[in-house]
C-alpha cells in the first residue's frame, strides 16, 4: 500500500469530517480509526463512504459483513481504497 494514498486520507479524514484538533502527524495508520483510536462515530463512517465514493469512486454500503475489517485503521482502510478503487 502507498503512503501517499494513505496520506492522502488523512487530509481527507481530517478535511471531511472538520478535525480541527487533530494533524495529520496524529493520526497513526494502524491504531482503530473508531472508540479508544481517532474516535470516530457510526455517523463519521457514513461520511467516509460518501467522500471515498467521491474521491476515489469506491463504494461501501452498511450492510458489507466487511466494515468492521474495512473501517478498523486508516492502513485497512487505504489497502481497501487502493483494491477498490475506480478513479
Amino acid at each position: 500500500m502507498s503512503q501517499e494514498l494513505v496520506a492522502e486520507l488523512k487530509t481527507l479524514l481530517i478535511e471531511g469530517l472538520h478535525l480541527e484538533d487533530v494533524s495529520a502527524e496524529e493520526i497513526i495508520p494502524d491504531e482503530p480509526l473508531f472508540g479508544e483510536g481517532l474516535g470516530l462515530d457510526s455517523i463519521d463512517a457514513l461520511e467516509i463512504a460518501v467522500l471515498l465514493d467521491r474521491k476515489y469512486g469506491v463504494k461501501i454500503t452498511s450492510e458489507d459483513d466487511r466494515n468492521q475489517e474495512i473501517f478498523a485503521s486508516l492502513n485497512s482502510l487505504a489497502t481497501f481504497v487502493q483494491e477498490n478503487r475506480t478513479k
